[in-house]
């Protein structure tokens, strides 16, 4: 049976108690050990770890700490996403401060607010001017991948603390429901059961 996966494009402390967070909440898992800036874990070291994991849906971070061109997060992401058995649900792409050529396509973004918008949005989720693109630092890949859905948005876990894991990681926590729902994934399940909310120091 295929491992039904969230990616997302970021992999720093912030990021680790966002979507530990927001994982807990869902009833799904994070791969804690995949947080690194930059990645350290490979495409088969993450693939094991996830194949482990009791039940879906699994969140996996990926992160290129700046690198421009495809590094080493964009490698393993990659590798799991192409891997025959895992099947990915969607991507949140986060924006990062680079001003590098790299950018990817996104089907929809969330401000900060937790607006959906067509645009792109920055580091701070602040809509930016162009259509369906954000820049980022470990997306430049993304485009190559067949995947139901990606969602842009701002620094998980920061976005001037509208999405402090204190608070709950709200903006990340819609992020993963949009894909959820987008992907099909409460068709062909019962759904998480959502967990007590409480948050994990």
């Amino acid at each position: 049976m295929r491992r039904r996966v969230i990616l997302v494009t970021d992999g720093d402390e912030y990021a680790q108690k966002a979507i530990e967070h927001v994982a807990f909440e869902i009833g799904g898992r994070c791969i804690s050990s995949s947080q690194s800036n930059p990645s350290k874990l490979t495409g088969p070291e993450l693939v094991k770890l996830i194949k482990k994991t009791p039940h879906d849906p699994v969140l996996v971070m990926f992160d290129d700490s700046g690198i421009v061109g495809e590094g080493a997060g964009e490698n393993a992401l990659k590798y799991v996403a192409l891997h025959e058995d895992i099947e990915v649900l969607g991507v949140i792409a986060v924006a990062a401060k680079s001003r590098h050529e790299e950018w990817s396509k996104i089907d929809v973004g969330i401000d900060r607010n937790g607006e959906l918008t067509p645009y792109g949005v920055d580091k701070f989720g602040i809509p930016e001017l162009e259509i369906g693109r954000i820049n980022g630092d470990t997306v430049y890949c993304l485009d190559e991948l067949d995947v139901p859905i990606i969602v842009g948005v701002g620094d998980i876990g920061k976005m001037a603390r509208h999405d402090s894991y204190k608070i709950g990681s709200p903006i990340t926590k819609k992020a993963v429901q949009l894909i959820l729902e987008r992907s099909g994934f409460y068709d062909r399940n019962t759904g998480p059961k959502m967990a007590n909310p409480q948050i994990r120091e």
